[in-house]
């Protein structure tokens, strides 16, 4: 019904904000994450939006990117995810950092979403993964690493993944490895790949 909204932000509340759009203030439920994208009240901002409908509630979910809303209509086609469950898992995932693990089938970082548990990460992992294309996330992750700064650890990664499928590894048991090395800021590809090849006697 809705594409997108663009308007004033009025109010932000902890899990929606209100944006006035020719006089008409919409409560638009949105992931926590996307909070600290705002620096307050008063300034325009453009909402892409999903209306849900219930036989006893209609409500309007916002996101910032295209590529958000277009995750979380993908999470709301997972059986025993609804709307609650979508925003709680891209309140603490981004939609690359969702991509990686369903296609490294890391259910364990799913299931650190609120109110999503390990069966159901099991189960979102297991309905997306034919959904979801490698060279399609690389491709994402890189562009978007290009467009955000201090992103440094992800490009590693997607670095060392490919690293190791060049070395003969499929994508599952590359993802696998790199998921389960403890990324930091200075950390650099060759320790990366030193450490995932370790891992890779353990898989």
């Amino acid at each position: 019904m809705y594409s997108y909204m663009k308007g004033e932000l009025v109010e932000i509340l902890d899990e929606a904000i209100v944006l006035e759009v020719n006089d008409i203030g919409y409560n638009i439920h949105i992931p926590a994450s996307m909070i600290d994208s705002f620096h307050g009240t008063g300034q325009k901002v453009k909402v892409y939006t999903y209306f849900h409908v219930k036989e006893d509630s209609m409500k309007l979910y916002g996101f910032l990117t295209r590529d958000d809303l277009n995750i979380f209509k993908l999470l709301l086609g997972v059986n025993g995810i609804g709307p609650k469950g979508a925003l709680a898992i891209l309140s603490v995932m981004t939609p690359d950092d969702l991509r990686f693990a369903v296609l490294g089938e890391d259910a364990k970082t799913i299931a650190k979403a609120p109110g999503i548990g390990t069966k159901t990460a099991q189960r979102l992992i297991l309905e997306l993964k034919d959904k979801l294309n490698l060279a399609d996330a690389f491709e994402r992750k890189i562009n978007h690493a290009a467009e955000e700064a201090g992103s440094s650890v992800s490009g590693i990664k997607s670095e060392a993944v490919q690293a190791l499928t060049a070395l003969g590894y499929s994508s599952t048991e590359a993802l696998k490895a790199v998921n389960s090395v403890e990324l930091t800021e200075d950390i650099t590809v060759e320790e990366v790949l030193k450490a995932a090849l370790r891992q890779m006697a353990f898989l």
